[in-house]
Formats: C-alpha cells, sequence, structure tokens
C-alpha cells in the first residue's frame, strides 16, 4: 500500500476564487484532464505541470469519485492510475469505455508496476498509452499532448471523411465506425488503426508503421501493443474480424475488397 500524503496548507481555492471572469471564460476554451491518483502529491506537482501547459486539471484519490468525475465533467482526457482504493483502476478503464458518454475519451493509464502482462491488460482494457512510475514529468505530459493533438485532429471535418469496404464505415468526421450499420464501440485507439487499415485495404502494415499510426511515433510501447488492440478489434468486429489478415513476417492487412468472392 502506498503512503498517503499530509498537505498541511489545506484545500486550494476553487476556479471562482482564484480567477477573474475574463479568466474563467478564457479556461473554458483550455483541455480539461482529469488526475486520479490516490498520491496527493504527485498529483499537485503534476497539476501544476499541466496547468503550466494551459490544462485545466480536476483530481480524484479513489477509483469511485474518479468514475463519477469523469462521468459528470467529460474530460478531454483521464489520466488514470492503476493501484487505486475503493475501485482499482482497470476497473474505472473497463466503465469509462463501456459508458456512452465517456467511451471515447483518451485513458493514459499510469501505475508503478512495471510488468509486460500489467501493460497489455491496462491496452486491452481500452487504455490509449501506458506509462511507468517513476516518471519524467515532461514525458508524461508529452504523452498527454499526443492523446489530446489526436482528439483534436479527429473532431476536425477532413475531406475524404467517410471511408467504406465490405460492409465497414469508417466516419471521421463523426468519430463513428459501423459495420453493416452497427456501431462498433472502438476505443479511440482502435479506431485509428481500424482507418489505417480500411483506408489502404490490401496494403500489409509492419507493426511498427501501424504504432506510428495508431498510437503515435514518439510513443515507447512494445511491439505486442498492436497485437492486443487486433485482437480486441476483431473481436468487437464480430463477422467481420477475418477482415483483418494476419501477414506473417510482416504484420497485419485488410482484406482487399476485389478479392472478395461474390
Amino acid at each position: 500500500m502506498k503512503g498517503g500524503e499530509v498537505d498541511a496548507r489545506g484545500p486550494e481555492p476553487g476556479p471562482s476564487a482564484r480567477h477573474t471572469p475574463a479568466e474563467r471564460r478564457a479556461d473554458m476554451a483550455k483541455p480539461k484532464i482529469l488526475v486520479i491518483e490516490d498520491e496527493r502529491a504527485l498529483v499537485e506537482v503534476l497539476a501544476a505541470n499541466l496547468e503550466r501547459e494551459g490544462f485545466e486539471v480536476l483530481a480524484a484519490h479513489d477509483g469511485d469519485e474518479g468514475l463519477r468525475q469523469a462521468q459528470l465533467k467529460l474530460p478531454d482526457l483521464v489520466v488514470l492510475d492503476l493501484m487505486l482504493p475503493v475501485k482499482p483502476g482497470l476497473d474505472v478503464c473497463r466503465a469509462l469505455r463501456a459508458g456512452a458518454r465517456t467511451r471515447d475519451i483518451p485513458i493514459v493509464m499510469v501505475t508503478a508496476r512495471a510488468e509486460e502482462s500489467d501493460e497489455l491488460i491496462g491496452l486491452a482494457m481500452g487504455a490509449d498509452d501506458y506509462v511507468t512510475k517513476p516518471y519524467r514529468m515532461k514525458v508524461l505530459i508529452e504523452r498527454i499532448k499526443k492523446e489530446i493533438r489526436k482528439r483534436q485532429t479527429q473532431e476536425e471535418p477532413p475531406s475524404g471523411a467517410l471511408i467504406e469496404s465490405q460492409g465497414v464505415v469508417i466516419d471521421r468526421h463523426s468519430h463513428r465506425a459501423l459495420f453493416r450499420g452497427e456501431e462498433l464501440p472502438l476505443t479511440p485507439t482502435e479506431f485509428r488503426l481500424l482507418e489505417v487499415l480500411v483506408r489502404q485495404a490490401g496494403r500489409a502494415f509492419t507493426r511498427y508503421e501501424l504504432m506510428d499510426a495508431a498510437i503515435g511515433e514518439d510513443a515507447v510501447v512494445l511491439e505486442r501493443t498492436i497485437d492486443v488492440h487486433i485482437k480486441s478489434l476483431r473481436k468487437k468486429l464480430g463477422a467481420a474480424a477475418d477482415l483483418i489478415e494476419t501477414v506473417r513476417g510482416v504484420g497485419y492487412r485488410f482484406h482487399e475488397p476485389r478479392l472478395v468472392e461474390s
């Protein structure tokens, strides 16, 4: 169990006490980060650094409170500790991904447990990135910025926003993926991965190419991370699972439309 920190200074004043009305209006445009972490001293340091980078920071110190805040305030990103009191981080992650209003919120999981199996489980539950403690504050903030940039890019109405192949439809404008008219409950990373594969159906991608495209070229992740996302994606595709093909010695590809027999 991690030891708690006692802050003799007491709680900080709320936003209305700290800011003028003009400053509060400016805050409304700031990306909102929810930090769910039971180490209060660590939360204070992370919050100070994030605020310095222009983010609004919310904090919760146990899993139940973190989940309530996420559902109520709908942050732009959640920093989620794995080992939380009351409700474990994996349960919080699972609940966020199951909620209609919270399933698209990017999640960066943070934990002192560095085992490969823990990272793979976290990613399989729907986390978009995974950082182990102790971490450099700059590294975590860059990971957070990367996920925020991805979400902002996805929210922009791009040209060629609709991609369709063999019953699978990718709508970048609404950030929805469908198969035969049924919406697929994809995580943000799974959505990016499917988009990359469908957009260039028939092309064999290496795992590293998929990591760069779907997770980010600056991300430090295991090669098996993509395998975890592909397994989850196939499960959610159901009857269309075989459209994602394994290319031995290379990686994966989306089935070429012209190769589908009539």
